[in-house]
């Protein structure tokens, strides 16, 4: 391994022999796109991992009353909010580790290690007696799924072919849709059948133990084995996820951004001082402001704007979660078409006009049975408007500009953002609009998807089709 580490660097320093490499590789190389359809097998066992982070989040939406019930602390508002939001807890650990977990293991045991909190923390909730066995369940099951969602970004963007990895990171998304969707669905009979909230937590050790099993015979990313100076192992995943005729120009493609002198030891100083400011600045405002605009607020208050409106929660959760797989759909074929920089503007654009239908329907409009129909309509376009930008680009955006030496770490710090943000939301949300009202909350939420689209205008490049070695060079020149 350590000759192969020299033979990396003695590559990527002498800049004569580089060329050489291309121009005697030229005529041998392939210039059409590879087959999507070797990558896609992989893509999809990562994808595993935020369909489990949207089942999570929404096994316990529907059973918390029962659970409350059968678990004895029925009528105690701390312990029940607890078992929703503990899993933000041990998401913020999970995801402050996952970084270091990604570059030391590798993305496949990231994945295999995820797994298993996720199964242990899932067959503790489903199998306690008492509220501080469902909360240590749900810890765990935080944990697992604070390291499993940036390392399921990295992965797809490594393994992707340029040309479809807006396509593949969009399937992020629709997976998290599906496994909310998949938990409501699952949680119907739970106020039938006793004790069928414990089915619902087993239910979910099933994809994570296919997870666990599946990614052994995974590709392992070639970027990373790169890194790690193992030439010939990431030759030959190239080869698997793209074929062989693409396999030379992807290896000249990561020696361009190859540093000799480089350290592979990233600390926290590293990401917000000195050279990779500009990224990680971009990185975490972004998902800052994904989370301050209030999408999760939006979907805590939805049952209640649906029931002013005659309409039952169990319907008010189809309808968004039908407009959220929706609008994740139509990014999906819209990602390698319109570009990321285009689909955030849109979105948030989309989501300032929502905020002020919303602003109309509790202010002008208040007093009539217009408002109601402003209300729903206002909050399924403010989550469509979501759904086909701001929600799937962040994720896949920030695994494109990040280079090979810090993604993951950087990757990691900014998801730890992510979830303060997300948990700050969930805990003011209800204070907020008892003091604020609905009108002033949604000009505030409506304030920073505004301040959103300018940021992403000034700060945002497009990386629509570009390999992720062009995208390193433009945004870090190497120093000659």
């Amino acid at each position: 391994m350590g000759q192969s580490h020299m033979y990396k660097r003695t590559l990527s320093r002498d800049n004569g022999n580089e060329a050489e490499l291309e121009d005697t590789l030229g005529p041998f190389q392939d210039t059409t796109n590879p087959s999507w359809k070797r990558s896609l097998p992989h893509v999809l066992l990562a994808s595993i991992v935020p369909f489990l982070f949207g089942y999570h989040l929404g096994v316990v939406n529907e059973p918390l009353e029962t659970i409350s019930s059968d678990l004895a602390f029925k009528g105690d508002t701390l312990a029940e909010g607890l078992v929703v939001s503990i899993c933000l807890g041990g998401a913020f650990v999970g995801s402050l580790l996952s970084g270091w977990i990604a570059d030391g293991l590798g993305r496949r045991r990231a994945f295999q290690l995820c797994a298993l909190p996720m199964i242990i923390g899932a067959s503790i909730s489903a199998s306690t007696n008492n509220v501080a066995g469902m909360l240590l369940g749900r810890f765990l099951v935080g944990t697992g799924l604070g390291i499993g969602p940036p390392v399921a970004s990295l992965y797809i963007t490594e393994v992707s072919p340029p040309f479809v990895r807006g396509t593949y990171g969009s399937f992020i998304q629709i997976a998290t849709c599906s496994g909310i969707m998949g938990a409501l669905l699952i949680g119907i009979p739970v106020k039938d059948i006793s004790g069928w909230w414990r089915i619902c937590f087993w239910i979910s050790t099933m994809p994570a133990a296919i997870l666990a099993i599946f990614m052994e015979f995974a590709v392992e990313s070639p970027h990373w084995l790169y890194k790690k100076g193992r030439i010939a192992e990431a030759e030959v995943q190239f080869e698997r996820v793209l074929g062989g005729w693409h396999v030379n120009a992807a290896m000249a493609e990561l020696m361009k951004t190859d540093r000799g002198d480089e350290t592979e030891n990233v600390s926290f100083s590293d990401l917000i001082c000195g050279r990779h400011f500009k990224v990680v600045y971009i990185g975490s405002t972004l998902f800052a402001l994904q989370q301050l605009s209030g999408i999760n607020a939006v979907f805590y208050f939805s049952s209640t704007v649906f029931r002013s409106a005659g309409v039952s929660s169990n319907l008010a959760n189809a309808f968004v979660g039908i407009t959220n797989l929706i609008g994740s759909v139509i990014a999906l074929t819209l990602m390698d078409k319109v570009g990321r920089k285009g689909l955030l503007m849109w979105s948030f654009s989309g989501m300032v006009v929502s905020t002020g239908i919303q602003v109309a329907a509790a202010g002008a409009f208040a007093a009539t049975s217009i408002a109601e129909y402003l209300s729903v309509g206002g909050m399924l376009a403010f989550v469509f408007s979501f759904a086909v930008g701001a929600g799937p680009v962040p994720g896949l955006l920030l695994s494109e500009i990040f280079p090979n030496t810090i993604r993951a770490k950087a990757m990691a710090f900014c998801m730890s953002v992510h979830w303060v943000c997300n948990f700050l939301v969930g805990l003011l949300f209800l204070r907020l609009l008892e003091k604020m009202g609905p009108q002033l909350l949604y000009t505030m939420f409506g304030t920073f998807c505004l301040m959103a689209v300018f940021f992403v205008k000034n700060n945002v490049m497009e990386t629509k089709g570009k390999s992720l070695q062009e995208i390193e060079i433009s945004l870090l020149p190497l120093e000659q």
